[in-house]
């Protein structure tokens, strides 16, 4: 292959940390908030502005995860044979899925039963990976896989009017795909699988992060690849800001006037996320561009910090969830609470240590992040410099 790549781009461990440390942000309010387990922070009827910013700027951090996973796989086509890199691609993304039920669940969970096998971002991820794995494996050219990432996320709202008649049906397998949004199934006994991320639009998500991953290779100067980004996100940005106001295409969820020009603002940017619309890729999406142009010669503190959130990122998802549980579990007994006040929680609520309707304020939500953000840090660091030092351990590549 001609395309090479001089060095690491530092410009994705950068954005990929700091979306990283992001999220924990909203899985802190998820714990720990009073209202989290009660309503929807971006309910225009009963929310805040502050409370809604909290939620819907965490709203940026699965699709640019996912959107960096495709590039970073491109990147390791640079180095790989195209079959070996397929087979990775598989079974990581294999691995992946089985993480996400077994690994994350229990984290979200404590519940030793498994009542529940969750569809949620990790299997996301897995489930693309898993499908461009094998399309790399068929040989599929950059060009089919550029036109069906195009033909996904730009027309898979289309499936919105026909999902939206009065007599549509779906069954499991649509709703994986596409419109199950915390859909549960009976499994067996008390067991149910949890469908919570449709993978079709992540999946051209995915797709679409590989086609980019072409902008950085030594096919691109510096400069020609910082002017394509900052194009391409300053078109996506127009793009939703266009299309957000015609109300016509691009998202279920219309936006209108409201009370006033904050909530109404608020309105506007309130795209869906379950599944992943047109409109809400364009929002998230197109910013993520303009900072992978503008970070690429970031050199302080705050780029070393993310860096290392960003080259650790799975480690650190795993950690970050079952600190937040830890210490909700801790709250919960602070709060008073005993073993048999658990079990009567469970029997309604899947999240053990966790009472719907207890919590904390959402100033004490930011601390807790920074708390969770302090503790992980040190730990991710040992983790990224032993991963450094021992690159022959295979299976590093899968944590």
């Amino acid at each position: 292959m001609n395309t090479q790549i001089k060095s690491r781009i530092v410009s994705i461990d950068i954005l990929r940390g700091f979306v990283m440390v992001l999220m924990a942000l909203d899985h802190v309010r998820d714990f720990f908030h009073i209202g989290a387990n009660s309503g929807d922070p971006l309910d225009l009827e009963t929310t805040n502005v502050f409370l809604f910013f909290t939620r819907w700027i965490t709203h940026f951090c699965a699709p640019i995860f996912i959107f960096l996973s495709g590039l970073s796989i491109y990147l390791q086509s640079l180095r790989k044979l195209r079959k070996e890199l397929a087979a990775f691609v598989i079974t990581r993304g294999i691995w992946l899925i089985a993480a996400e039920w077994f690994i994350v669940s229990f984290g979200w969970t404590f519940n030793p039963d498994y009542v529940i096998f969750p569809f949620q971002v990790i299997w996301a991820i897995g489930i693309s990976m898993l499908v461009l794995g094998v399309l790399l494996w068929l040989r599929a050219s950059y060009l089919l896989i550029l036109v069906m990432a195009l033909i996904i996320v730009f027309g898979h709202n289309l499936l919105d009017s026909f999902e939206s008649a009065s007599d549509f049906k779906a069954g499991f397998f649509w709703n994986l795909l596409h419109s199950g949004v915390f859909v549960r199934y009976p499994v067996f006994g008390n067991h149910s699988a949890l469908i919570v991320y449709p993978f079709l639009p992540w999946l051209g998500l995915m797709m679409l992060g590989y086609c980019a991953g072409i902008l950085f290779t030594d096919q691109f100067a510096e400069a020609q690849r910082k002017h394509i980004l900052l194009r391409m996100g300053m078109g996506l940005i127009l793009l939703f800001v266009s299309l957000r106001f015609t109300n016509m295409y691009g998202d279920s969820q219309a936006w209108s006037t409201q009370k006033n020009f904050a909530f109404t603002l608020l309105s506007f940017v309130n795209t869906v996320k379950y599944p992943p619309s047109l409109l809400y890729l364009c929002m998230t999406i197109g910013p993520a561009l303009l900072a992978l142009a503008i970070l690429e010669k970031i050199k302080n503190r705050f780029s070393k910090f993310m860096i290392v959130f960003g080259r650790t990122a799975f480690f650190y998802y795993i950690l970050h969830i079952y600190l937040i549980h830890f210490l909700a579990a801790v709250a919960f007994f602070m709060r008073g609470h005993t073993f048999e006040d658990v079990a009567k929680v469970g029997a309604n609520y899947p999240f053990l240590f966790v009472a719907p309707g207890e919590g904390v304020s959402l100033a004490f939500v930011y601390g807790l992040w920074t708390l969770v953000i302090a503790v992980l840090y040190p730990l991710c660091k040992w983790y990224d410099v032993y991963k450094t030092r021992h690159k022959e351990k295979w299976w590093l590549s899968y944590l």
